[in-house]
């Protein structure tokens, strides 16, 4: 079953990559593999747990038998020998481990970022109803296709940095269906989009969820998580469109806005609901920064006060406005595919997660290529087929952070390894080059990033589409900024 559970995502990844021609929405392969992932496991559970590959297990067993490491992996293993009721005993604890531990943990994870998403597409979406976008589409002026691919990446990759990068695609496909008209052209600023959201994700504290357990975790700082990634990022959103710069040609076609058709918002509440909408979003990570509650309740407490604020100004309208202006009309908009897929795929990579697979592959990585840039760059390319958080939590359970008084005792058994290990200290180069990796590796493939997930499910973007346009470019921008960040080490801050 171990196996099982993998071959079972490998098919459902390549059903999500083969959506258009077999005809199936990805969120029926995104919810059938998150829900038969952990059916393989409950019922191999005792085969799976007892292979001693599920860290979250072993602590388990530590907590439950009051054992150290060491005894934990010594007691796991005679399980596995063991036959008759004492196997049957625990059976039954693993069963209730696997439901009430780890699914439980697992959903409240999904949950939050489920959440914040609808609560950000919700207020996005009171924006665009209240035709709030057209005060920043208006602004832009120009129609050549170069100009307009530089404008929206710079614009995309500053808010991701302010907002994060989940948002500020939500926000930004909104913007996109304002400006261009064409599908596929719009497909391809949509993919920049992604591509520059995950660049200026990966900068900021706030950005991207993977920079913040790492600024949360105490593996980096602000500062220098700034200072020493700010040009790597850029670099991997600039060569793409340097690139692209060269072979975009012509002009794109705005939507054509049908003369004399009804306006149902005031020019008043068009600003108003871009203002509100716009702070809303912003708040959230300064409510999180003040609160220390996650993000999702910030978001939420800002669509509340917005939803109140529509109440108020449209409660004495006639019903056709009320019908298109009120939450509780633009709700029935909110594009659900999106957020089933997203369960699905979190919810097998959380299966992934526990029984051990992720951890054997990180454990992999660590033990073949020994160099920190590599394990790094290899994680960043990991991150485009797998969630690069639990990929993160991964690295950050595998490796502790070294303090000075470790280093000191590390001296004395073993000089030479000081150096390596000096690379785990708090703002080391491995925990910083982590940070860009994992932020803008997931561009590589659409479903690699949070942001890339939400831009699919929003424009409908074909998975090989995306590969044959888009991929080699992301990943150009990758290699690029990975290498701009190993010559500031070596040139500039000399770790």
């Amino acid at each position: 079953m171990f196996i099982a559970m993998v071959v079972i995502f490998v098919l459902g990844y390549a059903a999500i990559a083969l959506e258009h021609p077999l005809k199936v929405d990805k969120a029926v392969s995104a919810l059938a593999i998150g829900t038969l992932v952990w059916v393989a496991f409950i019922l191999g559970a005792f085969d799976i747990l007892t292979q001693g590959f599920s860290p979250g297990f072993q602590n388990f067993v530590m907590g439950h038998e009051n054992l150290d490491a060491a005894g934990a992996q010594e007691f796991v293993g005679a399980l596995a020998q063991s036959h008759g009721e004492l196997s049957h005993h625990w059976l039954e604890i693993m069963k209730e481990w696997i439901v009430h531990n780890q699914i439980i943990h697992h959903l409240g994870e999904i949950s939050e970022i489920l959440f914040f998403l609808l609560g950000a597409m919700t207020i996005v979406e009171i924006i665009d109803q209240h035709e709030g976008f057209r005060l920043i589409t208006d602004k832009i002026k120009t129609l050549n296709k170069v100009k307009l691919l530089w404008i929206l990446s710079f614009l995309t990759f500053f808010m991701s940095a302010a907002l994060d990068n989940l948002t500020t695609t939500i926000v930004m496909v909104a913007l996109l269906r304002k400006l261009i008209d064409d599908k596929k052209t719009r497909w391809f600023y949509a993919s920049m989009v992604v591509l520059a959201a995950n660049a200026g994700g990966a900068w900021s504290p706030i950005g991207d969820v993977t920079t913040i357990m790492l600024w949360i975790g105490g593996q980096v700082t602000a500062l220098a998580i700034i200072t020493r990634v700010f040009l790597p990022s850029m670099f991997t959103m600039v060569i793409p469109l340097i690139l692209l710069s060269f072979t975009m040609k012509g002009e794109v076609t705005r939507p054509v806005i049908k003369e004399g058709e009804k306006e149902f918002a005031t020019a008043f509440e068009r600003k108003l609901m871009l203002i509100m909408g716009v702070s809303g979003l912003l708040f959230v990570p300064v409510f999180k920064t003040l609160t220390h509650l996650p993000p999702y309740m910030g978001m939420l407490l800002s669509l509340s006060v917005i939803w109140l604020v529509s109440e108020i100004i449209h409660k004495d309208k006639k019903q056709e406005i009320k019908s298109k202006l009120k939450v509780s009309a633009i709700l029935t908009r909110i594009d659900m595919p999106t957020v089933f897929f997203f369960l699905g795929i979190l919810s097998a990579v959380a299966a992934l997660q526990s029984a051990g697979q992720l951890n054997i592959l990180s454990q992999y990585l660590d033990e073949n290529l020994k160099s920190i840039y590599l394990i790094d760059l290899a994680i960043g390319i990991l991150s485009a087929v797998v969630d690069n958080v639990p990929l993160v939590a991964g690295a950050m359970g595998m490796y502790p952070v070294e303090t000075k008084e470790t280093l000191e005792a590390l001296a004395l058994v073993d000089p030479n390894a000081v150096a390596y290990a000096s690379n785990f200290m708090v703002d080391g180069v491995f925990w910083e080059f982590l940070a860009y990796t994992a932020g803008t590796g997931g561009s590589i493939l659409i479903i690699g990033s949070a942001a890339g997930v939400a831009a699919m499910g929003l424009e409908k973007i074909d998975f090989i589409w995306y590969l044959k346009k888009i991929s080699l470019l992301a990943f150009l921008g990758y290699l690029s900024g990975a290498l701009v960040y190993y010559l500031q080490i070596k040139f500039i801050f000399h770790h």
